[in-house]
C-alpha cells in the first residue's frame, strides 16, 4: 500500500511539469504567431526591382557616360578587314575596348569571334581567312615581323587577326590554336607605350587591343588620321575615370624597375625568369 501512495505522490508530482511545458510551449506559439504578425507589415512593402543600366547601343556604354561623341561622326572608310579573337572573359569586363574600335568601323571591316578554342571544322570561314595569304596576324615574337618594315602590295585588301584578352589569354590562344600560326606572323614597333593608363599592362609597350588596331591600320591605310580618330574615346574613357577616382596604372615593368611592386614574387621558377627579364635580367 506505502508503494502504491508513493508511486501515486510521483506521478502527482510530475504532473506540474507536464503542465509548465505546456504553458512555455503556448508561450512560443504565441511569440512566433506575433512576428509572423509583425513581419506581415515587411511582406507588404513595396520591392524596388533592381534595373541594369540603359546602354548606348553604339559604343555600348551606360547612357550617362555614353562616349559617341568621341566617336566618330560616320564609320571610317578602309580597306583592312580586322578579325577580333576575343576570350571569353573579356565580355565582362566593364571597360573593355573593343566595343569602342566596333563603333569607330564599318560592321563588315570588324568581326569579332568569341571563344578559346578554333577548329577548321567549327569555323570554317576562320580558316578560310588563315589560309588567305593576305592575312597577317598581330601577336609579338621572336618570329614576328615589324609590321611598318612589312611589303603591302597585296592584291587584295589585307586582313588583320587580333587577340583580344590578357597577356595569358592571348599567349594560350595563339599557341594551342593552330590556325592562328599559319598566316604570316607581325609585331608593332615597342618604341610604342599605352595611353590605357587605367589598367596594368606587363611591359610598357604593351598596348590595348583598340590601340593595336589603330596603329595597324594607320601604318596598312597610310593614314595616321585613323589612328588619332580611334584613340580619340579611348583618351576620353581613360580621362573620365581618372576624374572619378580611378587611378594611373603603371606597367609591372615600370613597378619592378622602380622598387615600387608591393606582391609577393612568385615562387615558380619560369615567371620568376620572366619578371627578372623586365628589369633586363637583373636578379630582383
Amino acid at each position: 500500500m506505502e508503494e502504491r501512495a508513493s508511486n501515486a505522490a510521483d506521478s502527482m508530482e510530475n504532473l506540474p511539469c507536464r503542465t509548465d511545458n505546456a504553458t512555455s510551449g503556448s508561450k512560443l506559439s504565441i511569440v512566433e504567431e506575433k512576428e509572423e504578425d509583425d513581419c506581415q507589415g515587411l511582406w507588404k512593402l513595396p520591392v524596388e526591382s533592381s534595373v541594369r543600366r540603359r546602354e548606348c547601343g553604339r559604343c555600348g556604354r551606360p547612357q550617362k557616360v555614353c562616349l559617341c561623341p568621341f566617336l566618330p561622326v560616320h564609320s571610317l572608310e578602309v580597306s583592312t578587314c580586322l578579325y577580333i579573337i576575343q576570350h571569353p572573359a573579356e565580355e565582362s569586363r566593364v571597360l573593355r575596348t573593343v566595343p569602342l574600335l566596333a563603333a569607330c568601323l564599318p560592321e563588315e571591316k570588324c568581326k569579332v569571334l568569341i571563344g578559346r578554342r578554333f577548329s577548321e571544322d567549327r569555323y570554317p570561314e576562320l580558316a578560310s581567312v588563315c589560309r588567305n595569304p593576305n592575312t597577317l596576324i598581330l601577336y609579338p615574337g621572336a618570329g614576328a615581323a615589324n609590321l611598318e618594315d612589312v611589303e603591302l602590295n597585296f592584291p587584295n585588301p589585307c586582313i588583320i587577326i587580333i587577340i583580344d584578352g590578357t597577356w595569358s589569354q592571348a599567349k594560350d590562344i595563339f599557341f594551342k590554336n593552330s590556325l592562328f600560326r599559319i598566316p604570316k606572323q607581325v609585331q608593332l614597333r615597342t618604341s610604342l607605350s599605352s595611353q590605357y593608363v587605367i589598367r596594368t599592362q606587363p611591359t610598357n609597350a604593351c598596348l590595348s587591343t583598340l590601340e593595336c588596331a589603330a596603329n595597324a591600320l594607320a601604318i596598312m591605310e597610310k593614314n595616321n588620321d585613323i589612328k588619332e580618330t580611334i584613340l580619340r574615346p579611348l583618351q576620353a574613357l581613360c580621362s573620365f575615370q581618372l576624374q572619378h577616382g580611378a587611378q594611373i596604372h603603371h606597367s609591372k615593368e615600370h613597378l619592378l624597375k622602380n622598387g615600387l611592386y608591393d606582391k609577393p614574387m612568385p615562387k615558380n621558377k619560369r615567371k620568376l625568369r620572366r619578371m627578372e627579364l623586365l628589369v633586363n635580367n637583373v636578379k630582383i
